[in-house]
C-alpha cells in the first residue's frame, strides 16, 4: 500500500465521503466550519439533480442545467477537497480507500454511493432496457427516442414502424408516471410538427405496473388521480402485470401477452450500491448497509453510511427510510453535526426523519402532492399541485444559473408547446438494427 493519491497533508482529521449525491453534498456543506479535512470522491466531477433526469430524457430541459461542478459548489469552502476517481475497495482495518488514482487514508469514512437500477437478476432486461439513473442514461434515452423516429420515416412495414414508435415503461412509481406523461405531451404537441410524415395515432405508450395502483408510497387519492390523468392522455395502463422477458423487440408479460417495441424504459426499482470491503453481515438484502440511529454502519466505529445506501431500520420503517432526496439530505446534515460532536467528545443526536411529503407531476397543469406541513397532511391534485411541484424542484436545483435556465425552459415549453433540446448527441440504444429486418425505401 504505497501508491497514495496526492492530497495535502494535514494534522486535522480527514473525513472521506464516497459519492456526491444529495447526502454527500449536504454532509460536506455541514462540515464547512469544522476543523477537519473533507475529501469527496466521485466518478463524475459534478452533482446531478436526479429528479429532473426524466426531463432531460424527454427533451424538456438541457442536460447541463441539472448538473453542477463539485468544485464550483464548494469554491468558498477552504477545508474541501475533491478527487475524480472510481472507488475500488475499502480497507477498514487500515482506514484506507483504494481508488483508481491511488490510496486515500481516512479518519472517518462516509459511504454515500446511493442506489443503482435493480433488474432483479434479469440479465436480458439489463442488456436491452434503458434506465434513467444517470445523466448518461437520460441522454441515451433522448437520443434513442429521436433516432427511432428518424428511422421510422424510412420504414414501410407497419409492424416494424410501430415497434420504433411505441414505448413500454415498466414501473408505476414517480419516474414511470412522469416519463409516461412527458412522452404523451411530446406525442400530442411536439412530434407531429417535427415528423409530419408519420401518423402519431400509431404511437402507443404502455405503462406496466406490478401492483394494483400507481405511485406506491403515496396516498390512494394521489395514485388514482395520476391514473386518471394518464388515461386521459391516452396511456395504456396495464396494472397487476409483470414483465417476464424483453429481447430488444418483444416484451413478454407474466400472463403471456406480448408487445413489440424497440424501447423499453425500466423504472421498476433500485438497489443499493455498496463498495467492496464492507463486511457481508453489514450488507442487507437490498444491497443497503445497515446503520444505527447515528448512521454508523453496524459493526464499525468510524464508518458511516447516508442516503439511499443506508438502511436505518425502525419500527415505523422496517425496511429503512424511503430512497428519496429528503431523507438523504437530512441524514447528511445531521451526520455533519454528529461528526463534530464526536470529535469534541459530545453526545450524538439520533436521526429523526422530518417527512415533508411526496409529489409527482403527470404533465402540464397536472400533478399530485401529499404534503405534511405544520403537523397536518395536505393532499392536493391538479394545477395547484403542479405549481408546488415546479417551485420545490426549481429551488432545489443547484446553482442560480441552472435555476434560471430551467425556469426559462419551462416557460418557453409552456407557452409554445415546444421543447428546444431535441438533439441526437452521443450514444443511443439500438437493440436489433432495422436494416437486418426491413430494407430502407432507398434500397427497394
Amino acid at each position: 500500500m504505497e501508491n497514495y493519491a496526492k492530497i495535502a497533508d494535514t494534522s486535522k482529521s480527514r473525513v472521506v465521503i464516497i459519492g456526491g449525491g444529495f447526502a454527500g453534498i449536504e454532509l460536506a456543506k455541514s462540515l464547512r466550519d469544522a476543523d477537519v479535512q473533507v475529501v469527496l470522491i466521485d466518478k463524475e466531477n459534478y452533482h446531478t439533480f436526479q429528479p429532473l433526469l426524466y426531463q432531460v430524457a424527454t427533451a424538456g430541459v438541457e442536460a447541463d442545467s441539472i448538473i453542477h461542478p463539485f468544485r464550483k459548489i464548494f469554491k468558498n469552502q477552504d477545508n474541501f477537497y475533491f478527487r475524480l476517481a472510481e472507488v475500488e475497495q475499502v480497507y477498514t482495518e487500515n482506514r484506507v480507500v483504494e481508488t483508481s488514482i491511488g490510496l486515500i487514508k481516512y479518519d472517518y469514512l462516509v459511504i454515500a454511493t446511493g442506489a443503482t437500477t435493480n433488474y432483479f437478476g434479469n440479465k436480458q432486461m439489463e442488456e436491452n432496457a434503458i434506465s434513467i439513473k444517470s445523466l448518461d442514461d437520460a441522454l441515451e434515452l433522448r437520443n434513442t427516442i429521436l433516432y427511432n423516429f428518424e428511422k421510422a420515416l424510412q420504414i414501410d412495414d407497419e409492424e416494424q414502424r410501430n415497434s420504433l414508435m411505441d414505448y413500454v415503461i415498466v414501473g408505476g412509481g414517480p419516474t414511470g408516471v412522469e416519463v409516461a406523461g412527458a412522452l404523451c405531451e411530446l406525442r400530442n404537441h411536439v412530434f407531429p410538427k417535427d415528423y409530419k410524415e408519420l401518423n402519431f395515432r400509431e404511437m402507443d405508450i404502455y405503462l406496466i405496473q406490478s401492483g394494483p395502483q400507481l405511485l406506491k408510497g403515496m396516498s390512494d387519492e394521489a395514485g388514482k388521480k395520476a391514473q386518471e390523468y394518464l388515461e386521459s392522455f391516452g396511456v395504456n395502463l396495464w396494472m397487476n402485470r409483470r414483465v417476464k422477458s424483453y429481447d430488444g423487440y418483444t416484451v413478454t408479460l407474466d400472463n403471456g401477452q406480448t408487445l413489440l417495441t424497440r424501447t423499453l424504459i425500466w423504472a421498476a426499482g433500485v438497489t443499493g450500491a455498496p463498495v467492496q470491503g464492507i463486511r457481508p453481515e453489514s450488507v442487507l438484502k437490498g444491497n443497503q448497509l445497515q446503520v444505527d440511529a447515528y448512521n454508523r454502519v453496524v459493526g464499525y466505529e468510524d464508518v458511516f453510511a447516508i442516503g439511499d445506501i443506508a438502511a436505518m431500520i425502525t419500527a415505523e420503517h422496517p425496511r429503512g427510510y424511503p430512497m428519496l432526496a429528503q431523507p438523504a439530505m437530512q441524514q447528511g446534515e445531521l451526520l455533519g453535526y454528529n461528526l463534530k460532536s464526536l470529535m469534541a467528545g459530545k453526545p450524538l443526536k439520533a436521526f429523526e426523519y422530518n417527512d415533508k411529503g411526496s409529489m409527482a407531476t403527470v404533465g402540464r397543469n397536472r400533478a399530485v402532492a401529499d404534503l405534511k406541513l405544520f403537523n397536518k397532511e395536505i393532499k392536493t391534485q391538479g394545477f395547484f399541485a403542479w405549481l408546488i411541484w415546479m417551485f420545490v424542484h426549481l429551488i432545489s436545483v443547484v446553482g442560480f444559473r441552472n435555476r434560471l435556465v430551467v425556469l426559462v425552459n419551462w416557460g418557453w415549453n409552456y407557452f409554445t408547446y415546444d421543447t428546444g433540446n431535441r438533439l441526437i448527441m452521443g450514444r443511443k440504444h439500438v437493440n436489433i438494427p432495422v436494416e437486418e429486418t426491413v430494407p430502407h425505401k432507398a434500397m427497394e
